[in-house]
């Protein structure tokens, strides 16, 4: 759709930095702008805007829409409710700005019909992400019962009211003397059964007193069964209603039509956008064929093109959309987070720290329940237990949480341990090497994701870390998962544990070997140097494949790691099968290198001293 805004200007009030010459080169002869004459200037700005909703597009609703003020009454009490609604929020962000309202056509047809109606219409109908074409409409549910008993099934037409004094006191305008008592008990009593009033059940509810909505208690918080849903699109009929008989008691409020007639059990299939406004002679082909065979049945009562109002709220528009009106124009909206369990772990540019709180509100926002806290990365690692310096911008307070991985679960405090979602790929790669026959030796253990999804599948797991707190959930993860017979933890350096595993005995039958701390495994290689210098070659040793991960930033990032494994090994015919694991900067990669124990390196006599 293409929308075109036409400008008037004055000569010397032009919206442009050249404004001096460009109206001197104008008005230069042989072409004198008359003095008496205003020059304008007419100026054409085009904008395409793609199909679909846009806020670009909506108008916004009015200050005193009552009906929207409703709403959002509702969906602050409902939040409160939840213990999700705090008074800061509205003067951070005013959900009330994002309301749009579009103006579209709609068939109105029989509920009964309205599937089979939708597959004829397929293709010229509302096609909008996560809008149903198919709506109801308020109050105008009837029973098939009722419609029956009014007497809709018969040739000759009686009017509701008829129909209805006729079932309640026996007798209507024109049908002569009023039954007696008996027999109008007895009338009744043909049409009701035992159980209950079978042919008019909403006779029965108006004798039935309303029951209270239960309440559960949880957490201290009041939860209210069925008020969980959040609407985030509202449509209605843009018509004015006729007046009707007072009759909602018994057939609800949908009784009358802006014909003055009922007409019963109706849905709206909206019509695509570009047919908005239409007539129904302007309409294509297959919906004039609709109109055209209602013509010849009764079912032109209740068929008909009806204009609606199609109201979508906050809630409706993506979380890209929703910063991209927020921020500053031409700012890069941040659009990717890492998910922690319930923590969204941002990222955020230098330019994006001024708005920092707001787009954490957004985030959390577009990503309830799943998502309950945002944080965002101070400073880079630079500590040795690789924990992350972490400010929280919105939710709650809490960085404990659960990870679900390769169908383990893991507990995790993002302030005091390290874990990283992205490399979760990385991690079903690797344990697809190893096999039932296996003892892994996990240098740089963590929380335990590697070793134990290992645990699972080899013999035996020695897992190590030095941060004491990723040892105390690895202990813990271990016993969550029944994995403790199968894993030994160990809260050491990464040299010193290398050294006292391959002087015992229990090293001699490791097989493979992880070492994932990308910034300093590579430098610790130097600790397998002269590992097996106590033993005597003939003992039958294991030489185990190593696995060992490391950053670089060089023109040929592979070259460069290739060199720094030799160096750490004082060894340069070591045979390493190099692979890219992913771009975590731009010019920085993050690599894998696995290769087998050289035996010159296991026996050498350059060594070095870890005490």
């Amino acid at each position: 759709m293409m929308s075109r805004k036409l400008s008037v200007f004055r000569a010397n009030s032009l919206p442009f930095p050249a404004l001096s010459s460009y109206s001197a080169r104008f008005t230069h002869k042989p072409y004198p702008t008359p003095p008496t004459k205003t020059l304008l200037i007419l100026c054409a700005f085009s904008t395409t805007l793609p199909y679909g909703p846009s806020l670009l597009k909506g108008k916004k609703p009015l200050l005193n829409d009552l009906r929207l003020a409703s709403t959002r009454r509702d969906r602050d009490a409902h939040r409160r409710k939840i213990g999700d609604f705090e008074e800061s929020d509205a003067l951070l962000l005013d959900e009330d700005e994002f309301t749009r309202i579009f103006e579209v056509s709609a068939v109105r047809v029989p509920a009964k019909d309205c599937f089979a109606l939708e597959n004829r219409l397929r293709g010229h109908l509302l096609n909008w992400p996560r809008i149903r074409n198919i709506a109801r409409v308020p109050g105008d549910e009837v029973d098939e019962d009722i419609v029956k008993l009014l007497g809709r099934e018969s040739d000759e037409e009686e009017s509701v009211v008829d129909s209805v004094d006729r079932r309640i006191s026996g007798k209507a305008e024109g049908d002569g003397e009023r039954l007696s008592p008996v027999l109008h008990r007895d009338q009744l009593a043909r049409s009701f059964n035992s159980t209950g009033y079978l042919k008019f059940r909403n006779l029965a509810k108006i004798s039935r007193p309303k029951r209270k909505r239960k309440t559960e208690r949880t957490e201290g918080k009041e939860k209210v069964k069925g008020s969980s849903r959040n609407e985030f699109a509202v449509v209605e009929v843009v018509e004015d209603r006729g007046g009707a008989e007072d009759f909602e008691g018994l057939l609800g409020e949908g009784y009358g039509s802006s014909r003055g007639r009922w007409r019963g059990s109706t849905r709206l299939l909206l019509l695509d956008e570009r047919y908005s406004g239409e007539e129904v002679q302007d309409l294509p082909e297959a919906i004039k064929v609709l109109f055209e065979e209602a013509k010849k049945t009764d079912a032109s009562l209740i068929f008909e093109l009806v204009r609606c109002r199609l109201t979508l709220f906050y809630d409706y528009w993506p979380m890209n959309e929703v910063l991209e009106a927020l921020l500053p124009k031409g700012m890069i909206v941040p659009s990717a987070f890492e998910m922690v369990g319930h923590i969204a772990h941002l990222n955020l540019r230098d330019e994006h720290l001024p708005y920092k709180r707001l787009i954490a509100k957004v985030v959390l926002d577009k990503n309830q329940p799943k998502i309950q806290t945002v944080v965002n990365k101070i400073d880079p690692i630079h500590n040795d237990f690789r924990t992350m310096q972490l400010e929280v911008l919105a939710g709650n307070h809490s960085l404990v949480t659960m990870v679900v991985e390769n169908g383990l679960r893991f507990h995790v405090d993002l302030a005091r341990v390290y874990w990283n979602s992205k490399l979760g790929t990385e991690r079903q790669r690797l344990l697809l090497g190893f096999d039932h026959n296996d003892v892994v030796c996990d240098v740089f253990a963590g929380v335990g994701p590697i070793a134990l999804a290992a645990a699972r599948i080899v013999k035996r797991v020695y897992a190590n870390d030095l941060n004491p707190h990723a040892v105390e959930f690895m202990e813990q993860n271990s016993v969550v998962n029944k994995l403790e017979k199968r894993i030994e933890v160990f809260n050491m350096d990464g040299r010193r544990f290398i050294k006292a595993m391959f002087s015992s005995d229990k090293g001699q039958k490791v097989t493979q070997v992880v070492m994932n701390l990308p910034k300093d495994a590579a430098e610790s290689l130097d600790a397998f140097r002269g590992v097996y210098n106590d033993r005597h070659r003939d003992e039958g040793l294991s030489f185990p494949t190593i696995h060992v991960y490391g950053f670089s930033k060089a023109a040929d990032p592979e070259f460069d790691f290739h060199e720094r494994i030799r160096i750490a090994l004082s060894e340069v015919a070591v045979d390493v099968k190099m692979r890219k694991v992913r771009l975590v900067a731009p010019g920085k990669w993050m690599l894998c290198a696995s290769f087998i124990l050289p035996k010159s390196v296991a026996f050498s006599r350059k060594t070095i001293n870890v005490d």
